[in-house]
């Protein structure tokens, strides 16, 4: 397929080269079910990921009893919301939560749980002060984008952190578009950090986590087999085993593992630095012309840009450059709350998302089509 691929905000491609290998050798190393057999196979799968969970908890500062291998990062953030918060308990969210934790939260409110939307403001400290007025000792659970999906704005989380401790509230983060591209880790101040193993830690589609400090007893919301006291009609009380019922993924864990070694060498600035200066370049590029809206509002980012063309369904844009030969993403990008906050509902924006394998001359092709089009806009609908 001849395209230029900028959708790495949704699921980042291409892979590294190490990540592909893992994937074609775990399918003939780790054939076993790991934890449910005395085999070899069984050992051998076991062994990885063990491995994995410990490679996992060294990039993010927990111990490896904590980390939970999870489908993605919306499984991840399902099992953390709903296994936190008590039936008529009270919940936070921000405003510019992706549905993965705007739907979880409204869900519980069948069970009595309020829910409540700190609106993020265009500094941190109006989002900070939209945080103070609703974290209260009443508070059982505040979840948080680390950074958001549509513009990239990197939330103020170690003061949000500070409030949640101050109210005994658990703390849970989505940090789908920030682990692998910023630091990340329980340091921060969250007690719960859930996250997509296929985005920028670059491992295979099928992969999240949860990673906690263990101060917060998830209760899980699946019960099954474990490969651990089998003799018992209850679910495990030990961890990892009890939230991982069933089945693991082991070639997508071994993906994870290789992905997070890949970001490990290559360094969380090295590929800050280069993403975010392609997002310079496209942001110069598109600034000039008439009739493009940018949307960074906001003092810090990851590298996402969202932008609209007067006159232009954003899916309509994204379509046409699909056409020329540019994979960006249109519409809202399950993000309708984040999407009123920045007024930009129901049309939604088109989003530019590199990964470090994107080039500057691929960005440059992409503006210069964008002028094209800019030009006949009114042609496009």
């Amino acid at each position: 397929m001849n395209q230029v691929y900028f959708d790495n905000a949704a699921t980042s491609f291409p892979k590294p080269p190490s990540v592909k290998r893992e994937i074609a050798q775990a399918c003939d190393i780790y054939g076993g079910n790991p934890g449910r057999s005395g085999h070899a196979y069984s050992a051998k799968a076991g062994e990885m990921v063990y491995d994995s969970r410990a490679e996992a908890a060294g990039f993010f500062g927990a111990e490896p009893e904590n980390v939970i291998f999870t489908a993605n990062c919306t499984h991840a953030l399902n099992i953390a919301i709903k296994g936190i918060v008590p039936p008529g308990g009270r919940l936070v969210i921000s405003s510019m939560e992706h549905n993965s934790v705007a739907r979880p939260s409204y869900a519980l409110s069948k069970r009595g749980v309020t829910v409540e939307v700190a609106q993020v403001g265009k500094t941190d400290e109006e989002t900070i002060d939209s945080f103070r007025k609703l974290i209260t000792p009443q508070t059982d659970c505040v979840v948080c984008t680390y950074a958001g999906n549509v513009t990239g704005r990197i939330m103020p989380i170690r003061e949000i952190a500070r409030l949640c401790r101050a109210a005994g509230a658990c703390f849970i983060v989505d940090g789908a578009q920030a682990c692998g591209i910023i630091p990340v880790s329980l340091s921060d101040g969250m007690n719960i950090i859930c996250t997509a193993g296929h985005k920028g830690l670059y491992g295979g589609t099928g992969t999240g986590l949860i990673i906690s400090d263990g101060k917060y007893e998830i209760s899980p919301i699946m019960e099954g087999g474990t490969g651990a006291t089998s003799a018992e009609l209850w679910q495990t009380p030990f961890m990892p085993e009890r939230l991982e019922c069933g089945t693991l993924n082991t070639i997508g864990i071994a993906s994870l593992r290789a992905g997070i070694r890949y970001v490990s060498s290559m360094g969380l600035d090295s590929i800050y630095r280069h993403e975010e200066q392609l997002c310079d370049i496209f942001i110069d590029g598109l600034k000039v012309l008439q009739g493009v809206t940018l949307y960074r509002c906001g003092e810090h980012f990851v590298p996402i840009v969202s932008f609209n063309l007067d006159g232009v369904p954003s899916e309509r844009l994204a379509a046409v450059l699909s056409d020329n030969g540019f994979a960006l993403r249109g519409g809202l990008h399950c993000a309708p709350l984040a999407h009123g906050t920045i007024k930009t509902m129901p049309q939604g924006t088109v989003r530019f998302s590199p990964s470090v394998f994107s080039s500057e001359r691929d960005v440059l092709r992409l503006v210069d089509t964008i002028k094209k089009l800019s030009k006949d806009g009114l042609g496009l609908l």
